[in-house]
């Protein structure tokens, strides 16, 4: 027997939506100085969408226009992220975010993981706590990453001109 879901879960799982939507298409704007601005504009772009679709309805994951989207947009993303991955293995010097590879790898896992869940939510379109409690977890993640590389300047100070605009 399924857990009634709370009254406030739908708000929250929607809420959560429109925050990664702002998200995705605040990452798409800040791409516009990058040297391959046209690829990373369309991998945040996609997901900003799909992810204002699922705010707006939460069934629209069940669509097979949305699944099909999401489903090729995630599997673009992790083949991308595995020779990121690869390549940063091998010739990192620095932390991840100190690395224009490693921000480009987070980058990418955030979008599959956030179009995973949604995807997922297609049988649940709230979910459960669980689902819920991941998707807290992966809104909330950029956000405070953006402020802790906005707030440390001296991670900032080694990074290529294109990036050190970053908002």
């Amino acid at each position: 027997m399924a857990a009634a879901v709370a009254p406030w879960a739908p708000g929250l799982w929607r809420a959560c939506n429109a925050l990664m939507a702002a998200f995705f298409s605040l990452a798409a704007v800040v791409q516009v100085n990058d040297p391959d601005a046209e690829w990373w504009v369309v991998v945040y772009t996609i997901p900003a969408v799909l992810t204002l679709l699922v705010g707006f309805n939460p069934l629209v994951t069940g669509n097979f226009v949305w699944k099909s989207v999401s489903t090729v947009h995630m599997l673009f993303c992790m083949l991308w992220a595995g020779g990121l991955a690869y390549h940063f293995l091998l010739h990192a010097q620095q932390n991840i975010l100190n690395e224009e590879e490693g921000r480009e790898l987070s980058g990418l896992v955030i979008v599959t993981a956030w179009m995973a869940l949604c995807h997922s939510s297609s049988k649940t379109p709230v979910g459960g706590r669980m689902h819920l409690a991941i998707a807290i977890v992966i809104t909330l993640f950029p956000l405070i990453s953006w402020v802790y590389v906005y707030i440390n300047k001296e991670m900032r100070s080694s990074w290529p001109a294109h990036c050190k605009t970053v908002i």
